[in-house]
Parts: structure tokens; C-alpha cells; sequence
């Protein structure tokens, strides 16, 4: 069971990672639309599972791909935008979501 505050804070990192997406690094997914559909939150607030799906599916390895290799900038984009708000920016860990 998440607490309020794990819950609060992957909606922010939910909502800020699809600000990014949409438009910082969209050169990373090419043609593929990617949405951020969740993120759960570690305990200690040091591990973020974000989960995302990709439009066509088809492509959803090589975009697993991809953000696995940038997964440092993309870490560094989300510090920059809530570094203010929390004292440690969390791990990244993407996952495909394959519901429906």
C-alpha cells in the first residue's frame, strides 16, 4: 500500500516525465507516441518504476531500448524540474505497460 506522500510524488514525477517526453526528447521515439501511464514509488522516495505505453506497439522495444541508454538525461530533465521540491531525485526504472 503506497502512503499519501509516495503517491503524491509519482504523480508529479508522472506528470513532469510527460512534459519531458511530449517535449524535450522527442527525438528519442521518433514517430512512436509515448505516454507515461504510472509510477510507483519506492519507500525510502529513491526508486521511481515509471511505466509507459507505446503507440504502435510494434516499436515498444527499441523505444525500452532507447530510454534505457538516456536514462541519465532524462534523470538530470526531471532533477532540473523538481529539484526544488524534493531532496533526492530518484533512480529511474521504465517498464512497458501492456494492458489494455
Amino acid at each position: 500500500m503506497e502512503s499519501k506522500r509516495q503517491h503524491k510524488y509519482g504523480r508529479q514525477i508522472q506528470k513532469d516525465l510527460g512534459e519531458i517526453f511530449q517535449k524535450d526528447v522527442k527525438h528519442f521515439f521518433g514517430d512512436n507516441l509515448v505516454s507515461v501511464t504510472g509510477v510507483i514509488v519506492a519507500v525510502d522516495l529513491s526508486l521511481a518504476r515509471v511505466y509507459f505505453s507505446v503507440f504502435p506497439v510494434a516499436n515498444a522495444d527499441q523505444v525500452m531500448e532507447n530510454l534505457n541508454n538516456k536514462k541519465g538525461e532524462i534523470r538530470k530533465k526531471l532533477g532540473n524540474r523538481i529539484a526544488k521540491q524534493v531532496r533526492k531525485i530518484p533512480e529511474l526504472a521504465f517498464f512497458k505497460d501492456n494492458t489494455e
